[in-house]
C-alpha cells in the first residue's frame, strides 16, 4: 500500500517501539524463575517504549498533544490533533511471555479517529489504517469476516480483573452470548482483539471499562476494514466511557442486542 507521510511516520515509531518490546521480551522468561519476578522490569519496558513513541511522533509533528498511558497528556499548541498511544497493550500477557501484545497509536483529529497502527512486535504482524484509505495486515489489505450466523461466529471479549469491572453484569452477558454465538475467546489485548475483527478472525468482540488508548488504533483499523463499532448502549461514546462492541455488521446488530437483553435481565 501507499502510506501518506502521516502513517509513515507512525508505522515508523511503532516499529521502533515495537524492537525494544521485543529485546525485552526475550528477557520476561529468564525473569521469570527470579524470587521478585518480571513485574518491575516489564514496568520499565512499559516506560521505555512510550518514550521512543513520543519522541519520535511529536518530533515528527511537535504541535500535536500526546496522550499515552503511563504519562498522561501533554497539551500541545495545534489543538486538533492528538496521538493516542498504548506503547503496551497486553501487559499481563506480556509478563507471563506469552507473545500476544501490541503496540498502539491512534490520532485524532478534531474529535475524529483518522489513522491507526497496531503492532504486534512478537510474530511481526503489523495494521495500520488510515480514514478513506482502508486497512491492511502487512500490505495485505484487510475486510471484516462475511458470517452472519452467529451460531457459526467467534467471538472475543475482555473479562473484569480482580476488583476491577462489574463482574455479575459480565457474568450476566456472558451467558447470554455463549447461548448464542458459537465460540467466545478471550486474548487479552484489545488493540489486537479489534484488529483481528478486521481481519476476520474474530466475528465480533466486546469489552467494557477500557481507555482511550486501548481503542483508538484498533478502531480505526476495524472501520476501515468495514466493521462497525460502537458502545455497548449502541452509541458512538467509545473512547468517553470506555465500553466497545464491535463486528461485521451483521454480527455487530446481533451482539449488541444480546448485550442489550443481558442488560434487561439483570436489571
Amino acid at each position: 500500500m501507499l502510506r501518506s507521510a502521516l502513517l509513515n511516520v507512525m508505522v515508523g515509531a511503532a516499529l521502533k517501539a515495537g524492537r525494544s518490546l521485543k529485546r525485552d521480551f526475550g528477557e520476561v522468561e529468564n525473569l521469570q524463575v527470579s524470587i521478585k519476578g518480571p513485574a518491575d522490569f516489564v514496568s520499565a519496558a512499559d516506560r521505555k517504549a512510550e518514550k521512543i513513541l513520543k519522541t519520535e511522533l511529536l518530533k515528527a509533528r511537535p504541535g500535536y498533544s500526546f496522550v499515552g498511558e503511563e504519562g498522561g497528556k501533554i497539551e500541545g499548541p495545534d489543538e486538533t490533533h492528538t496521538w493516542i498511544v498504548d506503547p503496551l497493550d497486553g501487559t499481563t500477557n506480556f509478563l507471563h511471555g506469552i507473545p500476544h501484545f501490541a503496540v498502539s497509536i491512534g490520532l485524532e483529529r478534531s474529535g475524529v479517529l483518522v489513522a491507526g497502527v497496531v503492532y504486534n512486535p512478537a510474530n511481526d504482524e503489523l495494521f495500520v489504517a488510515e480514514r478513506g484509505i482502508g486497512a491492511y495486515l502487512n500490505d495485505r489489505r484487510l475486510r471484516v469476516s462475511a458470517r452472519t450466523k452467529p451460531e457459526l461466529s467467534v467471538v472475543g471479549c475482555g473479562v473484569p480483573h480482580i476488583a476491577r469491572g462489574d463482574h455479575v453484569e459480565f457474568r450476566n452477558e456472558l451467558k447470554r452470548v455463549q447461548a448464542r454465538f458459537g465460540g467466545i475467546r478471550r486474548f487479552g489485548a484489545c488493540s489486537l482483539d479489534l484488529a483481528y475483527v478486521a481481519a476476520g478472525r474474530f466475528d465480533g468482540f466486546w469489552e467494557r471499562g477500557l481507555s482511550s488508548w486501548d481503542l483508538a488504533g484498533g478502531i480505526v483499523v476495524l472501520r476501515e476494514a468495514g466493521g462497525f463499532v460502537t458502545d455497548c448502549d449502541g452509541h458512538d461514546n467509545m473512547m468517553v466511557n470506555g465500553d466497545v462492541c464491535a463486528g461485521n455488521e451483521a454480527i455487530h446488530r446481533m451482539l449488541l442486542g444480546t448485550l442489550k437483553d443481558a442488560g434487561k435481565e439483570g436489571a
